[in-house]
């Protein structure tokens, strides 16, 4: 892959008005990557008068969900990065799901084969397994051989005919390069020979990314892909696919990744990623937009605090630097106390009242210590843990004295954090239930591994019960306190 000296400028229409996507999957909690890919995206459409799309990716039946789907656009919404066409507000090129867009993709896969720029595959999973071990002892690089590619029209009719299980690829270029121009690095190419046929139609029927993100893209007129940095690999394949339609593609722009201190990929593994979260933190909207916006670009000034009109008024993808931005919270809690001491008394009592001491919560909070106090004032300590913080705990705090092993406490709340991680249905039973499995799991008695659940969520020992607690806190904000429980016992 090479590139060259980033150019001048992203071109922009003159025949047709600018339009730009963003296309989350709803497969797990809201990400800062997509808040922050949403934000670039309607910053430039709006800078040009173009207009902004949500699409939902949710072709993963197994992992897609409902419950993703409204939490992306409930946190997209606190922020502020409203769309003009989406699956909630309809426009005229939809429908702005993939699970609805089937129809489509099949069509379209059948219009490649007809033309001869795709074809039936029958590879069964042993054959691929076979052609992955053959190019292993060789020493190449393991790939699909083709072996389908050319066959036959008769022998394809015929297993067609059979109802032999089958998927459609993409014929690529054998030889040559393919290359495209990115907005922020220049040319790119590849050496078509290092990319295998591309599957555009699974066995089920449903398309990869690939086809649904091309044949999406071109029917809902999308002018210009502004995506993570991470999808350049997958981009040539795009490209060769827009020609074999016989489609201009659209101008295409990678952001670069957003980073830890240390430089790596931002994950929860190191700092929150889930959009909510940082709602139910006390984080202010604007101050995480006006921080997603530094993320690796500048105003003319070089003004670290701006609103997003200001950063709309002075857009330009030439002040994107290349270099990962890193994701630091203490510079993100700078920011928000800038805007924090703006606000007049009542903006801020206005801006409680909507966080956390707001009647829906404290409703939801109420039941839950209602039968432990005795004034209203003994409320506040009862429930420090829901609206603030926990205190700073050690190892000690979180190692059950029964089993008295740091190390095995770490490893089994880690395997603990990583199934809560996966839990869409945040309600005290399935919580209970995940957890009990969990005891089943790892051997450990109910009292030992809740007890160290307790304390890593709330700080406490004596508690409401652990999965209403842990419930009313919330999901975002329990993931967060558990990996900082890892972080103490870490060997």
């Amino acid at each position: 892959m090479s590139t060259t000296t980033p150019p001048s400028a992203i071109p922009i229409p003159t025949d047709r008005p600018v339009r730009v996507r963003i296309a989350p999957s709803p497969t797990g909690d809201p990400h800062v990557g997509t808040a922050y890919i949403a934000l670039f995206n309607k910053a430039f459409a709006e800078k040009h008068g173009g207009r902004f799309v949500l699409r939902i990716e949710d072709t993963d039946q197994k992992r897609s969900n409902e419950a993703s789907e409204k939490a992306i656009f409930a946190s997209l919404r606190w922020l502020g990065l409203d769309w003009h066409e989406g699956p909630d507000v309809g426009g005229e090129y939809g429908p702005y799901r993939q699970s609805e867009r089937t129809a489509i993709y099949r069509e379209h896969a059948q219009q490649l084969v007809d033309s001869g720029h795709a074809y039936p595959c029958f590879a069964t999973a042993e054959e691929l397994e076979e052609m992955r071990a053959t190019a292993q002892a060789e020493g190449r690089r393991t790939a699909y051989d083709r072996r389908y590619r050319d066959l036959p029209r008769d022998e394809v009719a015929r297993r067609l005919a059979a109802g032999e299980e089958h998927v459609i690829r993409l014929k690529m270029p054998l030889e040559g390069r393919i290359g495209f121009v990115d907005g922020l690095r220049g040319p790119i190419e590849i050496d078509a020979a290092e990319v295998d046929d591309q599957i555009l139609l699974k066995s089920d029927g449903f398309p990869t990314y690939h086809l649904a993100n091309v044949v999406d893209d071109h029917l809902m007129r999308i002018t210009h892909v502004i995506r993570a940095e991470e999808w350049i690999p997958s981009t040539p394949k795009h490209v060769a696919l827009y020609d074999a339609f016989g489609w201009e593609p659209p101008a295409f722009v990678h952001m670069p990744l957003l980073r830890n201190k240390d430089k790596s990929k931002i994950s929860k593994r190191k700092n929150p990623v889930s959009l909510e979260y940082y709602r139910a933190s006390g984080y202010l909207p604007e101050a995480m937009v006006n921080f997603l916006g530094r993320m690796g670009w500048s105003m003319p000034d070089e003004s670290e605090k701006f609103t997003y009109g200001q950063m709309v008024e002075h857009f330009d993808f030439s002040r994107m630097s290349l270099s990962g931005p890193i994701f630091d919270l203490d510079k993100l809690g700078w920011l928000n106390g800038l805007y924090l001491r703006e606000l007049t008394h009542a903006e801020l009592v206005e801006r409680l009242t909507g966080w956390l001491f707001g009647a829906d919560y404290l409703t939801r909070l109420a039941p839950l210590v209602q039968e432990r106090v005795t004034t209203l004032g003994d409320f506040v300590g009862k429930t420090a843990y829901f609206l603030g913080p926990p205190r700073a705990l050690t190892a000690d705090d979180l190692v059950p004295k029964k089993v008295g092993d740091k190390d095995a406490a770490h490893r089994v709340l880690k395997d603990v954090t990583e199934v809560l991680d996966g839990v869409t249905d945040w309600r005290n039973e399935p919580l209970e239930a995940v957890c009990r499995e969990q005891c089943e799991v790892t051997g450990w008695k109910a009292r030992d591994l809740f007890g160290m659940l307790r304390t890593a969520v709330t700080g406490e020992t004596a508690t409401p019960p652990l999965f209403e607690t842990m419930e009313v806190i919330g999901k975002a904000r329990c993931q967060a306190r558990l990996r900082e429980a890892l972080a103490v016992l870490a060997p």
